[in-house]
């Protein structure tokens, strides 16, 4: 518990000081939510993977006509903060300690079916090919005219990981001062071992074969924070 409450210390502390620039993402979710959730005749079921603490959410979730909310994390610590954030919502709540591929492959029959997906800064841990199972088997969760909101770091297009990696961890030692050294420290060293982030153009070219229309609707001014809105194909 205590290596959980470091690390989400650390964590907390990048939100806070908009070290990947949150402000502005929430900024362009909100714009693309309020619109999409102005535009629907009903209730709104909605999937959230990678939740974690709701640290975007839970002011702008409690605003929406939901019928129900599915939390997926890996952390159980941090679906218990969540949970309390949404503790007195008025529609029903379900939460989930499992990984986001096992989601996705779960039959989606048309009563578990979302109108409204969302991650954020979850996905890139996922390799290339395991990213690409996970979009082939998400589409089947969606409802008829249902979003996906899709917020995390890409490369650039032809960027290696290698690069990628360099210049981020370059801009961690730089601009991440309000972090102390061994919270940057800890930050690069999950950074080094656990971030695969997609190439923007060849991750947009998957989704498309594997059934989505793809749009970007927001990009940070670094080169590597993003927001995709896609939405299935009609077939």
């Amino acid at each position: 518990m205590q290596l959980f409450t470091d690390q989400w210390s650390t964590y907390r502390n990048v939100v806070d000081h908009d070290l990947m620039e949150h402000r502005a993402l929430r900024g362009a979710i909100e714009r693309v939510l309020d619109r999409f959730v102005a535009a629907q005749a009903g209730s709104i079921s909605m999937a959230d993977l990678g939740c974690g603490d709701l640290g975007l959410l839970p002011d702008l979730v409690l605003n929406w006509p939901l019928k129900h909310f599915l939390g997926v994390d890996l952390s159980a610590p941090a679906l218990q903060i969540a949970a309390g954030q949404l503790a007195d919502a008025g529609f029903e709540c379900e939460w989930r300690q499992q990984d986001l591929l096992d989601w996705a492959r779960h039959d989606a029959g048309s009563e578990s079916r979302v109108n409204l997906l969302h991650s954020a800064f979850a996905i890139h841990h996922l390799d290339d090919q395991v990213k690409a199972e996970f979009l082939c088997s998400a589409v089947a969760h969606m409802a008829p005219g249902g979003i996906f909101l899709w917020a995390d770091v890409f490369r650039e297009p032809g960027e290696t990981r290698a690069d990628y990696l360099a210049r981020y961890l370059e801009r961690i030692d730089t601009t991440w001062t309000p972090l102390s050294v061994d919270e940057r420290e800890y930050v690069k060293a999950h950074m080094s071992e656990f971030d695969f982030p997609a190439d923007r153009a060849e991750i947009a070219n998957v989704a498309r074969d594997a059934g989505w229309q793809w749009q970007w609707v927001w990009k940070g001014r670094r080169q590597a924070e993003a927001l995709a809105l896609l939405r299935p194909r009609q077939r």
